[in-house]
């Protein structure tokens, strides 16, 4: 983590301050309650500090949301880079069951986030990743079913959709639970069901 001196950081090094700052706040409280005031607070800074390295709270927010997509992506993608499309699919799993564990503000944020009637930069942010995260697993998939790996029956899009909810499925049992870890000690035998479903039976 940057050290945390935001008044002598420079330009990108304190927006990546800012960025953690409002995933740590997410972690302990509402995101709907994270308001610039409580972060500049938090970081020691003034408002007006903040508004120099972003123009509007919605500026934030989509950065935000921007360093959530590109990180949980590329964590992903390191996990899925083994040949076997079935062991991709349960390391790209734990990767992400891993990544949240780590950020438990992420997934606040992302709800939060869904939930806005309106169409703001950070929701379409959020649609986005979802959409790129089910295409990637849409390729994962259909390779699983050329090897043999899997139900060459295999419906692809429900596939993916069930592979997205039973990892959201985890993080709101964890939320509701109030306890991070608990998606890490459910997480292997919830793929394990998941992974009965979708293989190639012998």
């Amino acid at each position: 983590m940057p050290p945390r001196h935001p008044k002598h950081l420079p330009a990108e090094a304190r927006r990546a301050v800012t960025v953690e700052t409002v995933l740590e706040l997410a972690a302990e409280r509402n995101p709907g309650e994270i308001t610039t005031s409580v972060i500049a607070k938090r970081m020691g800074v003034t408002q007006g500090a903040l508004f120099r390295h972003f123009p509007s709270k919605d500026a934030l927010w989509q950065s935000v949301m921007e360093w959530v997509a590109e990180r949980l992506m590329n964590r992903i993608e390191r996990a899925a880079g083994v040949d076997s499309p079935l062991a991709a699919l349960e390391a790209m799993f734990m990767a992400h069951v891993a990544f949240v564990a780590e950020h438990p503000g992420v997934p606040r944020l992302l709800f939060g986030e869904l939930q806005k009637a309106e169409a703001t930069p950070a929701k379409r942010m959020a649609q986005t990743l979802i959409h790129r995260y089910g295409e990637r697993l849409q390729v994962l998939l259909q390779r699983g079913k050329a090897c043999g790996e899997l139900d060459p029956a295999l419906d692809e899009n429900a596939a993916a959709t069930a592979f997205i909810g039973a990892i959201q499925g985890l993080v709101m049992q964890s939320l509701l639970a109030g306890d991070v870890s608990h998606i890490a000690r459910e997480a292997p035998g919830v793929f394990a069901l998941y992974r009965r479903g979708i293989e190639r039976k012998k």
